[in-house]
């Protein structure tokens, strides 16, 4: 038999790609609980070409490869390597499904050259890897720092949906800089196909106008409609779990929020299956819209979660909310009174309120705590206590946007000196200096209001978890 019939016998083996996979992905792990940490990522990667080599019984050296070998390791080591380097799980088993699109797409600007190599999607998790390279040290940055300044899809400034829980992953290889942007698909209704823009306008400093577009697919996902509301009556609060949508790699969880307090925060701690999967602890939220209706403050949202089992029947989810406490005030007309939070059962008793010189002194204890506090409590609470007052001219008080509460410049004072004076009965000593950097012009204590905001002294409260039936 000579080498033709040798060769033509080869390349009819139908390739098993899954098993192939498999055992390239095994090599990997293998190599990397041997190895030292400082080889490189090439030696990696030859380790478990050999590895795949050897469990399909290829002789490299004969010069028969079979191509359907080759179309198999064509992509999934070399592009899932830039995944693995930046600990990007989601990526690297997209990669051996081979639905990671090569891109391949380089400009250059004033010296620095960006590179988009590889992108994916799957649920509402849009990946770009990409390299960056050139006189990046002329720019505005330390050396050995990166930054972009981006937008996308044709946006502008940090008015830009795609920036809300972006993430960059940035890596030097000696001859410039893998990077990673994560994006959270922003929309309610999601695209399977869509073109991308992407803006660079900076980068450490040195503009360039690197613009980009770039073809986003995935593979259509699966949809689980659920419609489960769970409601908790004495928080006055109902959370909503809509749908869950399931992808190669992923699933996201799309609920709302209902509150009779707009600045109220609900979320869903941790979430798992009836076998203990854990599907999320404290995932992140991409907040798809808000809107204000009869029945309270809604907030629609989605998390990107683990990907459920395929036979998984029920998820259980852990709820929590922070509640929202608005300042309250007094006109300083009085040297003492007490100040009470509208939702809970804390108090500011103010004892006494004496001007020395250019110092404004309060005494007060802080009432409603249980039980004795810790150090480490204390130490949060100190710290708390002395950004949590608010000196402000009484007629600039009317004047302060309820939407961006900005203390008005030179009409307050919102930082003081807290001491501890007695730790059983929780009384402490604030020391307002009225001439400092911030301060009150033409200070009068008859024309100045006293404002406390109790929403950092409340603690989050755990929600009893509930427990929705899958769709089959």
């Amino acid at each position: 038999m000579d080498n033709k019939e040798i060769k033509y016998i080869i390349d009819q083996i139908d390739v098993p790609k899954e098993e192939v996979l498999n055992a390239i992905d095994r090599g990997i792990k293998q190599s990397n609980q041997t190895e030292i940490k400082r080889h490189s990522s090439k030696k990696k990667l030859l380790i478990s070409s050999i590895v795949a080599a050897s469990v399909l019984g290829i002789t490299l050296s004969s010069g028969f490869v079979n191509p359907n070998m080759n179309r198999v390791l064509a992509g999934a080591p070399f592009i899932g390597g830039i995944y693995e380097e930046f600990g990007d799980k989601m990526g690297m088993h997209l990669a051996q499904q081979n639905l990671v699109t090569e891109l391949d797409q380089t400009i250059t600007k004033n010296g620095v050259t960006v590179k988009l190599n590889n992108a994916y999607f799957d649920n509402d998790v849009v990946s770009i890897t990409g390299h960056v390279s050139g006189n990046l040290d002329e720019g505005k940055n330390e050396k050995g720092e990166v930054s972009f300044d981006v937008n996308f899809e044709n946006n502008t400034g940090d008015n830009d949906p795609w920036l809300n829980g972006k993430s960059t992953n940035i890596k030097n290889t000696g001859n410039g800089y893998d990077f990673q942007w994560k994006l959270s698909y922003p929309y309610k209704t999601i695209q399977d196909d869509f073109t991308l823009p992407i803006s660079i306008h900076y980068i450490n400093g040195i503009k360039g106008d690197w613009n980009f577009n770039i073809p986003i697919t995935q593979i259509k996902n699966k949809t689980l409609t659920i419609n489960h509301s769970e409601s908790y009556q004495d928080e006055g609060i109902q959370i909503n779990i809509n749908e869950m949508k399931q992808a190669k790699a992923s699933s996201t969880l799309v609920f709302e929020t209902v509150s009779n307090y707009k600045d109220d925060q609900i979320d869903i701690e941790k979430a798992k299956d009836e076998k203990g999967n854990v599907l999320f602890n404290y995932a992140n939220n991409t907040r798809l819209s808000q809107s204000k209706e009869d029945d309270g403050y809604h907030l629609s949202l989605h998390k990107t979660i683990n990907k459920i089992d395929e036979d998984a029947q029920s998820i259980t989810f852990y709820p929590f909310m922070s509640i929202s406490d608005s300042p309250v005030q007094q006109l300083l007309n009085s040297s003492s009174f007490i100040l009470d939070s509208k939702r809970t059962d804390l108090a500011i008793k103010v004892n006494n309120i004496t001007k020395e010189d250019d110092k404004l002194i309060l005494d007060y204890q802080f009432q409603g705590f249980e039980g004795e506090i810790s150090n480490h409590r204390l130490d949060l609470l100190l710290n708390n206590l002395s950004y949590a007052f608010t000196l402000i001219d009484k007629n600039y008080v009317d004047k302060i946007d309820s939407e961006n509460p900005v203390p008005p410049e030179n009409h307050s004072l919102s930082r003081n000196e807290v001491k501890l004076i007695d730790k059983k009965t929780y009384q402490f000593q604030s020391v307002f200096h009225l001439n400092g950097e911030n301060k009150i012009e033409n200070f009068s204590l008859q024309d100045t209001v006293l404002q406390f905001d109790f929403s950092s002294f409340i603690k989050t409260k755990e929600l009893a978890p509930f427990t929705v039936d899958l769709p089959k």
